[in-house]
């Protein structure tokens, strides 16, 4: 029964001029056209290619290379090891804190490879051809060392550590602060090894999770009662599976030197704050490093502030005379190296009232980490799931193992998609249980308003900004037909019908960044972006605030972007659905500056107080009628004015990188620069309800999305068709969580065998639900000028969540523990009466 409704009904911007709006973004031409650059799209006179040698075994150590075969070939050029990579250096923050660089942290190449895959070694020859011939020749040994791929192995006594030193980080304390100095340095974690008992795992007999001593915990509120007063206890295990990022671009590099200075072409999400990370691995200071990355084709945490492996072909490069090297890289290779999603082996136990409420949560995570740093999943996990269900009581634990799989990293919804997936089938089930309604039931227990999140910190929990999920729910539930479709039959023949619904969120905003734009003599306005274009569009719709705001065309504002040569501000990493949030409330900022320069030159030149003068329609003029100037004249009056009006002087709390293009910027026309110091009352969070309906052939296992809804609550709407884009595409994320996405391994040689598309089956558009919509409230969030926030993430969890929770309505809650859910675990599970799936193994 699929729906009517359909997204364009709905009407957004109503009060705005150009915000929620859609509009072509000045990079839709060249992308459909192909004229869009992404780094392997480049090509440079003496160009030179680069392989790499992969590790073939999962923990290794090398003990014999010898490369002179290699060297000796015609056209090779160069041959990079670990013993040519520079010390990895300290950073320092703005508040002079000093980051201390980690030794055992990971590197570019390697001598000790910790997984499969890992980069050991890279040939620069004349082409490609050359180099893979030349790594061929190159003779090389490795002495075996134990390895690990499931947290689980690791933790039982005698089991196997993913490195010499343990398979867990241990945090250290951090020194105690001197008067007058400046705050101590965190000193960087460590590899321990943690052990449980033989006592901790039994329970593991039963197929339960073990629950030995965690790393890390926090509670709040009164556990022992909650479940002491619940109507209904559920206790169980959930595994979620490790999945690869699955970018469409992979991490090719091209580097090269002039004059001094490293150019790095290559795919990020973040333009500005990726040169910090550069400079670390280098060694080199930033200001020396020139990033040019116009288009990438897509990042989903994995290239939040770009990725360490670029600096291989630009120390080839330094080592050949400068010349530029392109180091392609295959789907094979960015399968082993391009990070991927930790999988949580977990346990979810939820009490209950009788009407639904969640009386106490005890909730216990362990994440597979891979072997490098340590990922934030398992403490998100507990965040969100404490704000998403509002429990009075609640205790989390986690563990975080170190695994010879490849490195994990931020996959949209860190922690926030495992955790939700984990929570969701309880949640229906116990509305199953207890005879209540699916929808109602998430409304019992979602948040609103100013919500409580996270453990107490000095005696005080935070709270959200807002939250409007029940609206959303009330929305999508009317949108989807939900009560006519639970009216319906269930079965016909061997299709049996399901439908489903899920809470989902995330983190969704972040403060402090600057903005800056330049009104130019002819009156066109320049914004300057910082943001990376990864696909999302936020690079270019935050800055429609400032057309907004001036009353200026937006056919007369151009955004610079994509090249840190080209006088970019301090923006926000790419990540996190941050940047909506933090670079609209920058670029508000920005035009605040601005209007009040505009009004100060008005009063200057015609007289009067600057607060008597308006800025509108490209002009600024005074309120009573009298002297009046073009924007185009203003500028050029800032120009002969100087000072903070055509940027020789910055505004002094911009950080120092904005201040240096200021600087390039001045005498260029009239300088709009700010820091967002808008008060903030609160974490910003991004909802989304969701909705399925499931059909599956109970012969086949094969079961189709025959409709899906999500309804999103994120603030109000800068460009609805990115909006709906990132909601549908996001959720298809999560679906493929759900319906087949997975890594699997080989336990007994620590090989990856799900290595390409194939293998690993993110979802095609034959997977896409028959009939996808989106909508969103437009409700403005209260703690932010412009009233948006992000949501690249929030839809994630709920996608994944939904799926699960329609194919439980139409199987019922005895057939899955883990996702994703195949056909031959409904065929299976359905035949023996019980979940038929391994109940803890990693990588299944």
């Amino acid at each position: 029964m699929p729906s009517e409704w359909k997204p364009n009904q709905q009407k957004f911007g109503t009060k705005y001029k150009v915000l929620g709006k859609d509009y072509p973004t000045p990079d839709l031409y060249a992308k459909v056209t192909g004229q869009a650059k992404y780094a392997e799209d480049f090509r440079a006179e003496a160009m030179l290619f680069c392989k790499l040698l992969l590790s073939p075994v999962p923990h290794g150590r090398v003990k014999h290379l010898d490369v002179s075969k290699a060297m000796a070939m015609p056209g090779v050029k160069a041959i990079l090891t670990q013993d040519d990579l520079p010390a990895p250096a300290d950073s320092v923050t703005d508040l002079g804190v000093t980051i201390k660089a980690n030794p055992q942290g990971e590197k570019a190449l390697t001598n000790e490879p910790l997984y499969q895959g890992e980069p050991v070694l890279a040939v620069a020859a004349v082409d490609e051809f050359t180099a893979a011939e030349a790594i061929e020749a190159i003779d090389i040994e490795f002495e075996h060392l134990p390895f690990a791929v499931d947290p689980l192995d690791s933790l039982r006594p005698g089991g196997p550590n993913a490195r010499v030193e343990g398979n867990v980080w241990i945090k250290l304390p951090v020194p105690e602060a001197k008067t007058g100095e400046n705050p101590p340095s965190t000193p960087p974690p460590k590899v321990g090894e943690l052990k449980w008992t033989e006592a901790d795992f039994h329970e593991a007999n039963d197929g339960r999770l073990p629950m030995g001593k965690p790393q890390d915990e926090w509670k709040y509120g009164d556990l022992e009662a909650g479940f002491k007063n619940a109507a209904l206890v559920l206790d169980e295990t959930f595994v979620t599976p490790d999945t690869s990022h699955q970018t469409l671009e992979p991490r090719s590099t091209l580097a090269y030197w002039q004059n001094g200075k490293v150019f790095v072409h290559m795919g990020t999400q973040s333009t500005v704050q990726t040169l910090a990370g550069l400079g670390r691995w280098l060694n080199m200071d930033p200001g020396q490093i020139v990033l040019i990355s116009e288009y990438t084709g897509g990042g989903f945490g994995s290239k939040a502030t770009g990725y360490i492996f670029a600096i291989i072909p630009a120390l080839l490069s330094k080592k050949i005379g400068g010349a530029p090297v392109m180091m392609r890289i295959s789907r094979e290779e960015e399968n082993f190296i391009g990070r991927g999603r930790p999988g949580f082996q977990g346990r979810m136990k939820v009490g209950f009232s009788k009407d639904g409420r969640i009386t106490a949560v005890d909730m216990y995570a362990i994440c597979n980490n891979g072997p490098y740093d340590a990922v934030g999943d398992a403490n998100a996990s507990g965040n969100i799931v404490s704000l998403l269900y509002q429990p009075p009581a609640m205790r989390w634990r986690g563990v975080t193992v170190l695994t010879n799989t490849p490195p994990r990293g931020p996959q949209s919804a860190p922690g926030g998609m495992q955790g939700i997936v984990m929570m969701e089938p309880l949640l229906s089930k116990a509305a199953r249980k207890l005879s209540l309604d699916q929808v109602e039931i998430r409304k019992a227990n979602c948040p609103e308003g100013k919500s409580p999140w996270g453990p107490e910190r000095a005696g005080k929990r935070a709270h959200s900004t807002s939250a409007f999920l029940k609206e959303a729910f009330d929305s999508g539930a009317e949108q989807f037909r939900w009560k006519e479709r639970l009216a319906q039959p269930k079965r016909s023949g061997s299709k049996v019908r399901g439908v489903g619904v899920s809470s989902s969120c995330f983190f969704a905003g972040s403060v402090g960044y600057d903005g800056l734009f330049l009104i130019k003599p002819d009156g066109h306005i320049v914004i300057q972006s910082g943001i990376g274009n990864l696909g999302t569009e936020s690079i270019v719709d935050v800055h429609r605030v400032v057309a907004e705001e001036l009353g200026v065309p937006w056919e007369k504002c151009d955004v610079i972007w994509g090249n840190t040569a080209k006088n970019l501000p301090w923006t926000c990493v790419s990540g996190g659905s941050q940047t909506t949030h933090a670079m609209s409330r920058a670029a508000y900022a920005a035009s605040l500056d601005a209007k009040r320069k505009l009004q100060e030159i008005g009063a200057k030149i015609h007289g009067g107080q600057p607060e008597q003068y308006e800025v509108a329609n490209e002009r600024v003029f005074h309120k009573s009628g009298g002297g009046s100037m073009t924007l185009a004249q203003a500028a050029q009056h800032a120009i002969k004015l100087g000072g903070i009006y055509d940027g020789h002087e910055a505004p002094a709390e911009v950080n120092k990188y904005t201040k240096a293009s200021i600087a390039a910027l001045a005498g260029q026309g009239l300088v709009a620069s700010a820091k967002d110091k808008f008060p903030h009352d609160g974490q910003s969070f991004s909802y989304v309800a969701c909705f399925a309906e499931v059909e599956v052939d109970v012969e086949t296992g094969k079961y189709y999305i025959t409709d899906y809804l999500a309804v999103a609550d994120v603030g109000t709407v800068i460009h609805p068709r990115a909006l709906g884009g990132q909601i549908t595409g996001r959720s298809i994320l999560g679906i493929g969580h759900a319906i087949g996405q997975k890594w699997v391994f080989d336990p007994q040689y620590g090989h990856f065998i799900s290595r390409r598309f194939y293998h690993t089956k993110p979802p095609t558009i034959l997977d896409v639900p028959t009939n996808m919509q989106w909508a969103a409230l437009d409700m403005p969030d209260p703690e932010t000028p412009v009233g948006a926030r992000g949501i690249g993430e929030p839809p994630v969890g709920g996608g994944c969540g939904a799926i699960l929770n329609a194919l439980s309505d139409a199987l019922g809650d005895e057939v899955y523990r883990r996702a994703p859910v195949n056909l031959d675990t409904i065929l299976t599970s359905l035949e023996a009466g019980r979940p038929m799936q391994d109940p803890l193994t990693a990588f299944v």
